[in-house]
């Protein structure tokens, strides 16, 4: 079974629906109270990490269902550099570009990889004069992202994969219930 296609932008549009279409997919395929939670819990936090990591976006999410099996989709366009692919990737279970698994997709991979733009960090103050400034605030490495949804998705997904071709990112939640 596929559910309906709900596209979701940075500005919050789409969102409810999508943890609508995630808790009607719970009841139309009979999951218990917690397997519905779960599987909700799962479809709000890959919403989350494609909006943390990606920044503006209009992402297409919908969920598959095959036995017990379902596997939660976010399909999304973005300005693609260093930095996000990085985080990307180390969000996915092998830590691989899944869209690169022919020899002439791990060529286009590694070019893509070697032509993405470096993050330009030029307008932060260096470390060793922010460590002088007096009356500063100490915030964490990443104040946009602090990888809460990464490690809540891990250690509810049974697989994380994420395919990056060019800007276009795929990431696919799998989890099996009982």
């Amino acid at each position: 079974m596929k559910s309906d296609i709900i596209v979701i932008d940075s500005q919050g549009n789409g969102y409810d629906l999508a943890l609508k279409e995630a808790k009607k997919v719970a009841v139309f395929t009979e999951l218990n109270h917690k397997s519905g939670l779960q599987l909700q819990l799962c479809a709000e936090e890959l919403l989350s990490l494609a909006r943390s990591v990606t920044g503006e976006i209009k992402a297409s999410f919908w969920i598959e269902t095959e036995g017990n099996q379902f596997c939660l989709h976010l399909s999304t366009k973005t300005e693609m550099d260093k930095e996000k692919r990085g985080l990307l990737i180390s969000a996915s279970t092998t830590r691989k570009n899944e869209a690169a698994k022919s020899f002439l997709g791990k060529i286009r991979d590694s070019i893509e990889e070697a032509l993405a733009a470096e993050v330009d960090h030029s307008d932060q103050i260096p470390d060793d004069l922010y460590n002088d400034l007096a009356n500063r605030v100490i915030e964490c490495a990443d104040p946009e992202w602090d990888g809460y949804e990464q490690s809540t998705l891990r250690r509810l997904a049974d697989r994380i994969a994420i395919g990056i071709r060019g800007g276009k990112v795929d990431i696919t939640v799998v989890k099996s219930f009982k």
